[in-house]
């Protein structure tokens, strides 16, 4: 039996979104760069697969042996769950259909169970270490117990997802009699998060009463962690300890920390890399805002003139990543003259202050810019460890999902952003948000403030993935545990 078929086969198993698609790629090439004992098998739909292939990162040099990551389509028609043809990633869906997204993703158990069973055949019976599947997939818990395989789920932050889990769980901030909103709340297993408001929740959670479809997915699916082998999550142990023990103390399984897990670059449509360093190559050290919403988000039109204004009467080099507004496909080409102040396109450009950019900006290279001065972010957790891990400071604007609760998380724990505004649907003036990037931008005792403590994050993430002379951070360690943990049950 050869080399390759002697290494331990892991399974890696994303929901259908970039934000997801991307983690488990980092982990995949991240795996295949520390562990030389594992091969990976990577597994989704047929046109994500495709995507993946075109967006990864080239390898280090010409004499890089073959890639030890196998990537696996497993099959999904959209029509047949009464969705647009080809629509198998939420990057191309408008918002409310994604929950019809995630409800049809359960149908895919019966291939994934196949699948399974034809690698463990085409490895003359030895059956795959491990699977790691997607927050969405609580289902896949069953079907590695019928299989008799170890499991882990991969998520992103503990403090943040701690909050999300356990409002699916009991909705605290609805009166279930009355139907009635709380203005405020606590969550009753989580009292260390301390309260909340209303505004602080994502429009799904805040209008759900339990029998809306999120809450019918999620209760079932969340409730599914518990059958589980433990969770990975995407942080680290030092930075991250109260949200790690939540889910310890809440599932009974052990929560490994494992990251900073981050793609160092990615190949997409959009300004490239050069034209972004050239330009900021020309900037003072740390003079300017990058300003970005993530893959799936987006602004409403009067937000985009609000932000617009801020963004010209605040006088900072800024980078701005625009996609159409709510309201307009927002994959479809942006009209400036449409959505923003009359001039401002052209005024950025003349003055030299600022650069804007369609859809997609390469983000670790920017983040990563001496220039670069702070990042205005929906904070999702992919964004918010690309920023801490190079000492970058955020002003945030959570938009979905747990995004809220990290912006909590980051302001009140560890005093590295200054949140600016909550959700798609608020109001926002120009001058509240032009206030915030000027505080956190100019030469105030606020900024020295947030950038010592996000430096100090920055260091603390290199600590914990730091593996030499024998010594082993806590990230490096975690993993270790747990892929000795699986080989316990192997």
């Amino acid at each position: 039996m050869g080399e390759r078929e002697e290494k331990e086969n892991i399974v890696l198993f994303p929901f259908m979104a970039q934000g997801h698609i991307i983690p488990f790629l980092a982990l995949a090439l991240h795996i295949e760069r520390t562990k030389k004992n594992y091969t990976i098998t990577f597994v989704n739909t047929p046109l994500n697969i495709q995507n993946l292939k075109s967006a990864l990162p080239p390898p280090p040099s010409a004499s890089t042996s073959t890639s030890r990551i196998r990537f696996v389509e497993i099959p999904f028609n959209s029509e047949e769950h009464g969705l647009p043809p080809h629509a198998e990633n939420t990057d191309i869906l408008p918002y409310p259909l994604i929950i019809k997204l995630i409800h049809a993703s359960t149908s895919l158990r019966p291939a994934f169970k196949t699948l399974l069973q034809q690698i463990t055949q085409e490895q003359g019976g030895k059956p795959p270490l491990c699977v790691i599947a997607d927050i969405f997939f609580g289902w896949t818990t069953g079907v590695a117990r019928e299989l008799g395989l170890f499991h882990a789920i991969f998520s992103s932050c503990g403090f943040g997802f701690a909050c999300y889990y356990s409002l699916w769980l009991s909705l605290p901030h609805r009166n279930m009699e009355s139907g009635e909103v709380y203005e405020s709340f606590e969550l009753q297993d989580f009292i260390e998060a301390s309260r909340f408001h209303k505004t602080q929740l994502p429009l799904n959670i805040l209008e759900a009463d339990g029998t809306d479809s999120w809450s019918v997915f999620q209760r079932k699916n969340l409730a599914e962690w518990k059958d589980s082998d433990g969770v990975l999550f995407n942080t680290v142990e030092e930075f991250d300890e109260v949200g790690l023990s939540y889910f310890r103390r809440k599932l009974g399984r052990p929560a490994w920390a494992i990251g900073p897990i981050l793609l160092s670059k990615e190949n997409r449509a959009g300004v490239s890399a050069d034209s972004c360093k050239d330009w900021l190559d020309t900037k003072p050290e740390g003079s300017v805002l990058y300003a970005s919403f993530g893959s799936n988000n987006t602004i409403s039109p009067s937000q985009m003139i609000q932000l617009a204004m801020a963004l010209e009467g605040s006088g900072k080099n800024f980078i701005w990543v625009v996609r159409p507004p709510i309201g307009f496909d927002i994959n479809s080409e942006f009209r400036a003259k449409e959505w923003l102040p009359p001039g401002f396109e052209e005024r950025a450009k003349d003055s030299g202050r600022g650069l804007i950019v369609q859809r997609w900006a390469p983000q670790v290279e920017i983040l990563s810019h001496r220039s670069t001065g702070a990042f205005l972010s929906h904070c999702g957790w992919n964004s918010v460890l690309e920023a801490l891990n190079n000492g970058v400071p955020l002003i945030g604007w959570g938009m979905a999902a747990e995004q809220f609760f990290n912006v909590k998380f980051l302001e009140e724990e560890w005093g590295v952003c200054v949140e600016v505004a909550r959700g798609k649907t608020c109001e926002v003036r120009h001058e509240d948000v032009r206030t915030k990037i000027e505080l956190v931008m100019n030469q105030t005792e606020k900024r020295k403030e947030m950038t010592r403590k996000a430096c100090e994050i920055k260091e603390m993430m290199r600590s914990a993935t730091r593996d030499e002379d024998g010594s082993k951070g806590s990230s490096v360690q975690a993993l270790d545990d747990f892929f000795n943990a699986a080989m316990l049950r192997h």
